[in-house]
């Protein structure tokens, strides 16, 4: 729930200065100077591209926290087994001998999108947020085909 509402927060605050850049655009603009109008102009295009990026991130992240959901229901979400360090950071090979064991039971079954998931996990305990998002995408478009 911590992290629900610190990305609620995080959005709100990002709307906000949004809001703020928007402003300034158009008191840019209003100078009447090419420079700044130009300024101006670039300063609309930000918050487009900001709330894009929002968007995206969310829906993301609710499709993947429905999955989730849904997964814990079948009690099919991966078991932590990881060894961590004293410091609580997850150990590099306990990850590592996770994360090869999930690509092969992604190789094995790759129109699953449980072993997606899964994988997603271990591509993000083993800290390759790239390829977890990847990951998460195909478990994403896998079960969105099953329905």
């Amino acid at each position: 729930m911590g992290g629900k509402i610190t990305y609620v927060f995080l959005a709100t605050v990002l709307v906000l200065v949004f809001g703020v850049v928007g402003m300034e655009g158009v008191l840019l603009l209003l100078t009447g100077e090419p420079a700044a109008m130009g300024m101006g102009a670039i300063a609309f295009v930000l918050p487009v591209v900001g709330a894009w990026f929002l968007w995206k991130n969310t829906v993301f992240a609710r499709r993947a926290n429905r999955l989730a959901a849904e997964l814990e229901a079948e009690g099919g979400l991966p078991v932590d087994e990881l060894r961590r360090t004293e410091g609580g950071r997850i150990d590099r090979d306990s990850a590592d001998e996770v994360f090869a064991r999930r690509k092969a039971e992604t190789e094995d079954t790759p129109d699953d999108w449980r072993c997606w998931f899964r994988l997603a996990v271990a591509y993000h305990d083993a800290r390759d947020t790239p390829r977890a998002r990847k990951a998460m995408q195909r478990a994403i478009t896998l079960r969105d085909a099953a329905v």
